[in-house]
C-alpha cells in the first residue's frame, strides 16, 4: 500500500493593496482545501499584498500590513493541521525580499525568499526586491512583536531550505525560478525533495500557456516529483491579466488543471497523489550518481504527516489519474482574457459601464464583441450561482443589493452597461454607419447615431477667424499639412465628445454614475503610430491595444459563428479605413495605403523589433532571406527603412497610449513594457547607409 495524500493549490483574484479583500480570499481557499481533505495548500505569489503593488513595495506600511494579515491567517481555525505556503514581502536586515512563508498550526516553519527575480518585459522585481543569495544559505529571522505574540516564536529560519515531514519533503520555487536554466527544483529533487510548490504571478499572453505547462511537465518528468503550481487570477490593478490555470503534475503528467479564464475570485484544485510513485520514478541509477554529489539542503523538520491513515485504509481510494491538459485557441483567448480583465476593471473602478465610439470598422467592432463576451461570461457565472458576480452586477447596473435581479441574458445586460456611439461626419460612409447600427442591435447595447459636422466646422471656422487662413483637404488642393490637420481635428473632437457622453449618458437614462471610455487601436497601428495623438484612441482602457489586426480578424470570424452574429461577416469583408478624408468616385481612404505597409508586414516588423531584438540592419539581414524570393533586396530595404522612419517619428505617441490589456509579446506600450526613447534621429543615417550598401551589393 502506498502513501496517499491530498494536496491543494489555487488561483486567487487578488488586488494590489486590498489587504482585507485579499485576506478574505486566502482564508476561503484554505477553507475549501481543508474541506476537501487537503493537508498542504499553496497560494499565489505575493498573495497577501497582491502582485502589482510596484513602488508600494518600497513602503514600510506594505510590510507592516502583510504581517498583520499573516497573523490573522495563523489564527484561522480551519487552517489547523494544514501545511500552508503563503506569499508576502518580507524585510530582513533592512533588505526587502519576495518571500514564501511556510506555516503549520500557528507556527512559522520557514521564510523562503525568491532567488531569481523577474526583471524584464512587464516585470521590474529588482526595483523592489533583492534576490536571496547564496543558494542553500539559511539565517535567523527575528519576528515582529505582533507575530511573536501569536506563535510564541522569537526567531525562525529564513533562506533556501526545505521542509521535512515524517513522510516526505517539500521544497519551494517562485514563478521565475521555473523559467531559469538551472531551476531550484533540479537540486532539490536530487537532494530528495519530493513535492515542489511554485507560487506565481504569471500574466496571460496569447499562445503562452503551453510554455508554462511544458516546463512543469519537463521538470517532473526528468527529476521526478510532485509539482503544485499556483497563480494569480484576474486584473491586479494594471495592464496585466493573470490567467490562473493552477496545475498539479506528477512525474511528467498533469493530473489536475484549473480554469485559465474565470470570473471566480477563488478557485481551488486538489488531487490525491501516492508519494511512492515519485520514489519509483526516481529509481534510475544515473540519477543516483548525480544525487550523491549534490549539496544538501538544510531540512526544517516538522513532526507531521501529509499522508493520511484514514485515506490509506480505504481500499477503493486511489491516486488522481493523469489528464490531457487543455488549451484554448487564440480566438478563444481573445474572447475570454480581455473580457475577464474588463469585468474586473469595471467592478473595481465603481463605474456604471463602458462607452465605445463605434466606427463601423473591425477594431471598434472587436472591442464591442469583447465587451459582449464579458456579458456572456457574467451571465454564465450568475447562472452557476456565483454570488460575487451577482452582487457586482447588481451594483454596476444600479440595482439595490437586496433586489432579486440576476443577469440572465447578455443582450439585456449589455443594454444596461454598454453604450456605443457612431460619430459620423461628411467623410463617413453609409456602409460604416449601417454596420455600426446593425452590430449594436445584434449585441443589445445602448446605441447613439449622430453627425458631428457642426462641431468640426465650428472649430475650423474659429481657426479661420483667428488666422485668416482656411485649410483644405488634399483632394481640394490643400497641402499635406492642411490635409493632416483636418483629419486630426475630427479624430480629436471624437475623444472630447466621447468623454462628454460617457459622463452624462447615465444621467440621460435616469441612472447614477459614469462610464469608462474604451479605446480601440490595435497593436500594429500603435507600432506604426497610425493614430492621432489624443484622438478617440485616447481612452480609459483599451482591450485590444496589444492584439494584432490578423488575430482580431480571426477572433471576429470565430465570434461570428460562436456568438451567432452574422453581421460580423460584413466587418471582415470591409476594407480598413479611417474615413477622415472626403470620399469621391476616384478616391476612398484606406489604412494600408496610408501607412505604406500592410498589417501583416507590421506584425512581422513588430516581432523582429521587440522579440528578436532587431535594429534596422539586423532586421533587413533577416528579411532579405525571408522575402528574397518575392522582393528585390532594394525593395526589402525600402520597406524596412520606411517602417523605422515612421516608427521613430511616432514613438512619442506611445508615451500617452491608453493603458491596454497586454496580450502580445511585441507590444510597443511605452509604460513599463517597451522602454525605448521617444525622440529619435529619424534619419537613422548610419543604419540606413549599411542597409543600402548591403542591398546594392546583393543586387549587383
Amino acid at each position: 500500500m502506498g502513501h496517499l495524500m491530498i494536496l491543494a493549490t489555487c488561483s486567487l483574484n487578488q488586488w494590489a493593496l486590498d489587504f482585507e479583500g485579499n485576506l478574505k480570499r486566502i482564508l476561503e481557499s484554505i477553507r475549501v482545501a481543508k474541506q476537501r481533505g487537503a493537508t498542504l495548500r499553496v497560494g499565489p505569489e505575493l498573495e497577501i499584498t497582491g502582485y502589482g503593488c510596484f513602488d508600494h513595495f518600497l513602503e514600510g506600511d506594505t510590510y507592516l500590513h502583510s504581517w498583520e494579515m499573516l497573523g490573522k491567517i495563523l489564527q484561522f481555525e480551519e487552517a489547523k493541521d494544514m501545511l500552508l505556503d503563503i506569499g508576502m514581502p518580507v524585510s530582513h536586515k533592512n533588505v526587502k525580499y519576495n518571500c514564501r512563508v511556510i506555516v503549520h498550526n500557528r507556527k512559522i516553519l520557514l521564510i523562503r525568499p525568491k532567488m531569481f527575480l523577474a526583471n524584464d518585459g512587464n516585470y521590474r522585481e529588482m526595483r523592489y526586491f533583492t534576490a536571496w543569495s547564496p543558494a542553500q544559505h539559511v539565517e535567523d529571522y527575528y519576528l515582529p512583536r505582533i507575530i511573536r505574540n501569536i506563535t510564541g516564536q522569537a526567531v525562525v529560519p529564513i533562506g533556501d531550505a526545505v521542509v521535512s515531514t515524517i513522510d516526505t519533503c517539500v521544497g519551494v520555487e517562485s514563478c521565475e525560478e521555473l523559467f531559469t536554466p538551472n531551476s531550484p527544483h533540479i537540486s532539490m529533487g536530487l537532494d530528495g525533495v519530493e513535492i515542489i510548490t511554485n507560487s506565481s504571478g504569471s500574466h496571460h499572453e496569447l499562445r503562452k500557456l503551453y510554455k508554462r505547462i511544458d516546463l512543469i511537465k519537463e521538470a517532473t518528468l526528468k527529476s521526478g516529483g510532485v509539482y503544485l503550481y499556483s497563480n494569480q487570477q484576474g486584473c491586479d490593478g494594471d495592464r496585466l491579466y493573470y490567467d490562473g490555470c493552477a496545475l498539479i503534475a506528477v512525474n511528467g503528467r498533469i493530473i489536475a488543471q484549473g480554469s485559465q479564464f474565470s470570473l471566480k475570485d477563488v478557485e481551488v484544485i486538489t488531487a490525491t497523489i501516492d508519494i511512492e510513485d515519485v520514489r519509483t520514478h526516481r529509481g534510475m541509477s544515473s540519477r543516483g550518481m548525480q544525487a550523491v554529489n549534490t549539496d544538501s539542503y538544510q531540512r526544517i523538520e516538522v513532526p507531521i504527516s501529509l499522508s493520511s491513515e484514514k485515506i490509506n485504509r480505504k481500499p477503493h481510494f486511489s491516486p488522481t489519474k493523469p489528464i490531457q491538459e487543455h488549451y484554448h485557441t487564440t480566438e478563444q483567448e481573445i474572447a475570454f482574457g480581455p473580457a475577464c480583465w474588463l469585468w474586473d476593471y469595471l467592478r473595481r473602478s465603481k463605474t456604471s459601464g463602458y462607452f465605445l465610439p463605434l466606427s463601423g470598422g473591425i477594431d471598434s467592432c472587436a472591442t464591442a464583441i469583447i465587451v459582449y463576451s464579458m456579458c456572456r461570461l457574467v451571465v454564465v457565472a450568475a447562472s452557476n450561482g456565483d454570488n460575487q458576480v451577482i452582487m457586482d452586477a447588481r451594483r454596476i447596473t444600479g440595482e439595490k443589493e437586496d433586489s432579486d435581479y440576476v443577469p440572465t441574458d447578455p443582450n439585456e445586460l449589455a443594454n444596461r452597461i454598454f453604450h456605443t456611439c457612431y460619430m459620423g461626419t461628411i467623410n463617413s460612409s453609409k456602409e460604416t454607419r449601417e454596420r455600426a447600427k446593425k452590430l449594436a442591435n445584434a449585441i443589445g447595447c445602448y446605441h447613439i447615431d449622430m453627425d458631428m459636422d457642426n462641431v468640426v466646422s465650428s472649430v475650423v471656422t474659429l481657426f479661420s477667424l483667428v488666422t485668416n487662413k482656411t485649410p483644405r483637404f488634399r483632394l481640394d488642393g490643400g497641402t499635406n499639412a492642411e490635409n493632416l490637420a483636418l483629419q486630426n481635428v475630427q479624430a480629436r473632437l471624437r475623444m472630447v465628445l466621447s468623454y462628454l457622453f460617457a459622463q452624462l449618458l447615465p444621467w440621460v437614462r435616469n441612472k447614477s454614475g459614469s462610464l469608462l471610455v474604451l479605446g480601440s487601436a490595435n497593436v500594429d497601428e500603435c507600432l506604426r503610430g497610425y493614430l492621432t495623438k489624443y484622438d478617440c484612441s485616447s481612452a480609459d482602457i483599451n482591450p485590444i491595444g496589444a492584439i494584432s489586426k490578423s488575430d482580431l480578424r480571426k477572433f471576429i470570424d470565430y465570434a461570428k459563428n460562436e456568438f451567432g452574429i452574422p453581421i460580423l461577416d460584413e466587418f471582415l469583408k470591409a476594407i480598413p479605413t479611417a474615413e477622415l478624408e472626403p470620399i469621391t468616385h476616384e478616391y476612398a481612404q484606406a489604412d494600408e495605403v496610408d501607412m505604406g505597409m500592410t498589417y501583416d508586414e507590421l506584425s512581422i516588423f513588430g516581432k523582429l523589433r521587440k522579440i528578436e531584438r532587431c535594429g534596422p540592419f539586423s532586421m533587413f539581414s533577416k528579411l532579405i532571406h525571408e522575402w528574397g524570393t518575392e522582393l528585390r533586396p532594394t525593395e526589402v530595404a525600402s520597406k524596412v527603412k520606411r517602417f523605422f522612419y515612421y516608427y521613430s517619428i511616432n514613438r512619442h505617441k506611445m508615451t500617452t497610449l491608453t493603458p491596454s490589456y497586454h496580450a502580445e509579446a511585441y507590444s510597443p506600450d511605452d509604460h513599463r513594457f517597451d522602454l525605448r526613447p521617444f525622440l529619435y534621429n529619424t534619419a537613422w543615417s548610419w543604419q540606413f547607409k549599411k542597409i543600402d550598401a548591403l542591398s546594392n551589393d546583393i543586387e549587383e
